[in-house]
């Protein structure tokens, strides 16, 4: 039975509205991953996109005649934009003088284009509706299809297609309905094979980058590291890269590194060491963040741990370091280890449900370049995590640069001060990443490291971390704001020192 105008045109104002609010998605995703911030990110992209719909709004009124025609090369002018859009952001990134200027113009070139679509229907609709009926069955489907974007994007089609596929995909959705039209009003419309063929290249080019996507992302990551790339996925929360070059292996969480094998050792023993060696037979210990399995790595090298609890939130990077032969061999198979518990949920929640107490606890969390991450370095998560600490024993905070972004550092330990810790900072020279600081908290005595460290130890003994103690006068400590859920004072910090060391 052949399909009627109405249903049919509802039906692609359904299409319409889910695949416009996909393209914001992707767009919001890849500023935050490139560019970070993503309060700020999908913030701006939001307010952008919604602003240029009321621009294509507007210029709808100057389209009078061929309506279903303008309608159907708008619709491949979406699909095409909106189709390849991931592939030129990431083909762009860090190649252009402002990456931002092409992003945005994307963001409103979609838009615009999204909000001439909406009024079109509305005018090709008018006369088989009533004004009311027209205005209530559009925006219920428009409502509807945007609902549904909404919720599989992040649970469906980020981590099972990737981005670059997601826009392929709905690039093919927004043609292959502009190709149903033709067929559908073919009497009515002029010029219909160039509209017939226009329709077929945009659905061809798309599925093209539909089955090349990987080797497209390939590429682009190719320009993007400098070293060779040996795995990359995306999981649900962020973009894996592992990277090989002579000296051994890179990690990337969304860009950023987060360990270099060559050196990573002085990291992860400056960040667990000084806090064992101040605990007396520490048995239980609990990790936050440090999916890698490394910070667990040298906490088994004590005798005396009976327990390790792992809480990291992406189960892609716990199983990487678990399965990956060359990875398990820098954890020295860590998480594999009897004595290890590995949880994959948000540290927050899991804390504030635990009712356990523990000798050490090691806060392993990446740097607060957002307010996602910056919730976990705030009083609130601070003073729980003081009832998950054992009376005698201790924690480590990893608390960024202190030469680089004194502010950020200095709020942290500010911060567990204002929550009742008594705080022992100090930092590390680590070549991948510089100056690296830490802090070391203890909720009821004040935190004694002992002299002697495990022998077996690359880079710490007692001589050294008497140094690592000492803050040259370039990095004096400061008073900052205490770090709160409603300020995310650590945030700005983190952001404004950063981007002033790196331009």
């Amino acid at each position: 039975m052949r399909i009627s105008v109405q249903a049919l045109l509802l039906f692609s104002v359904f299409v319409v509205a889910t695949c416009g609010l996909v393209y914001e998605l992707v767009a919001g995703t890849l500023a935050s991953y490139l560019l970070g911030d993503s309060v700020t990110q999908f913030s701006t992209i939001i307010g952008l996109y919604l602003f240029s719909m009321g621009i294509g709004s507007y210029l709808s009124r100057f389209f009078n005649k061929n309506l279903i025609a303008w309608f159907i090369q708008i619709e491949v002018l979406v699909a095409l934009v909106g189709g390849f859009s991931s592939t030129i952001l990431f083909l762009l990134f860090d190649r252009v003088a402002s990456f931002q200027m092409v992003l945005y113009l994307l963001v409103s070139l979609t838009g615009i284009l999204v909000g001439l679509e909406i009024p079109l229907i509305m005018r090709i609709l008018e006369d088989r509706f009533e004004f009311k009926e027209l205005v209530s069955k559009i925006f219920t489907f428009d409502y509807i299809g945007a609902l549904l974007a909404s919720v599989i994007f992040p649970l469906v089609l980020v981590p099972h297609l990737g981005l670059l596929r997601t826009s392929y995909f709905f690039g093919l959705l927004n043609a292959g309905v502009a190709l149903w039209l033709c067929f559908y009003f073919t009497k009515e419309l002029r010029g219909i094979y160039y509209l017939r063929a226009s329709c077929a290249a945009a659905i061809l080019s798309l599925v093209a980058g539909f089955i090349m996507s990987d080797r497209i992302l390939a590429f682009t990551e190719s320009l993007s590291y400098a070293d060779k790339i040996i795995y990359s996925v995306q999981s649900p929360y962020q973009k894996i890269v592992l990277t090989k070059n002579d000296q051994g292996f890179r990690l990337f969480l969304n860009g950023n590194l987060q360990f270099s094998s060559a050196d990573e050792y002085r990291y992860h023993e400056a960040l667990v060491h000084p806090g064992l060696n101040s605990v007396a037979s520490p048995k239980k210990v609990l990790v936050m963040g440090g999916g890698d399995g490394l910070a667990v790595r040298e906490i088994l090298r004590y005798p005396s741990i009976e327990k390790v609890v792992l809480v990291d939130l992406d189960k892609a990077v716990t199983e990487l370091f678990s399965s990956h032969e060359v990875l398990k061999n820098l954890n020295q198979q860590a998480l594999l280890s009897k004595k290890v518990t590995v949880i994959n949920t948000d540290a927050f929640q899991w804390l504030k449900n635990n009712k356990e107490q523990f000798d050490f606890v090691v806060i392993d969390f990446p740097d607060p370049a957002n307010y996602a991450i910056g919730k976990l370095y705030t009083n609130t998560f601070y003073k729980v995590l003081r009832q998950a600490i054992a009376p005698d024993g201790a924690a480590v905070i990893q608390a960024t640069s202190p030469f680089v972004a004194p502010n950020a550092y200095w709020c942290v330990v500010n911060t567990l001060t204002s929550c009742g810790f008594a705080t022992l900072p100090y930092h590390a020279h680590v070549p991948s990443f510089g100056d690296w600081g830490f802090v070391l908290a203890s909720p009821e005595q004040k935190v004694q490291v002992k002299g002697q460290f495990l022998a077996q130890l690359k880079f710490l003994d007692g001589p050294t971390f008497e140094q690592m103690r000492t803050f040259p006068k370039d990095m004096p400590a400061r008073e900052t704001e205490i770090n709160k859920l409603n300020n995310q004072a650590l945030v700005r910090y983190f952001e404004d020192e950063w981007a002033t060391y790196i331009n």
